[in-house]
């Protein structure tokens, strides 16, 4: 399903006639959300993000999240994600738009235990949807969901500065 939703944002975005002149700007953020693991487990997460809007409709994004980090004194765990992807938008009006992004994801483990620790990794497509709505010209509040190469799902909001 939502494989599904990812793909008709996307493909609106991309049908949009919209490629018109509106000049490049770059744009910076943070956001807070929820990380859900193969849907046994929910964790707090935050991150941040630098992005380039090449048009009003295509940009490209690179993040960096903490999914997550779990201690119960025995253990501590750890789990971020870094990622690099392409955007494309679709203004529904003058302060909403709807984005789509397809791009590539590194999920990063670390787990410890006294003297022992392990770390490992996966990598694959990073898929989101969300929408932004423009507070102000220079400032827009977000809301996405995305889903990475672990199954994990992130929905979060967030806010960006243009500049």
């Amino acid at each position: 399903m939502f494989k599904k939703i990812a793909f008709a944002a996307a493909l609106a975005a991309l049908s949009s006639a919209a490629m018109a002149a509106d000049q490049p700007y770059f744009y910076a953020g943070g956001d807070l959300g929820r990380s859900d693991f193969q849907s046994y487990r929910s964790e707090t997460s935050f991150g941040g993000f630098v992005g380039y809007q090449i048009n009003s409709t295509f940009g490209v994004e690179a993040g960096y999240r903490r999914l997550a980090h779990v201690s119960d004194g025995e253990y501590d765990a750890k789990l971020n994600q870094t990622a690099l992807s392409g955007t494309a938008s679709m203004p529904l009006n003058d302060a909403v738009t709807v984005y789509g992004r397809l791009g590539y994801a590194r999920v990063s483990q670390k787990v410890s235990s006294g003297p022992y620790s392990a770390k490992g990794s996966d990598s694959g497509a990073l898929f989101g949807v969300g929408f932004s709505y423009a507070i102000t010209p220079a400032v827009a509040a977000r809301i996405e969901v995305q889903r990475l190469p672990d199954e994990t799902t992130n929905l979060s909001t967030g806010i960006a500065f243009r500049f």
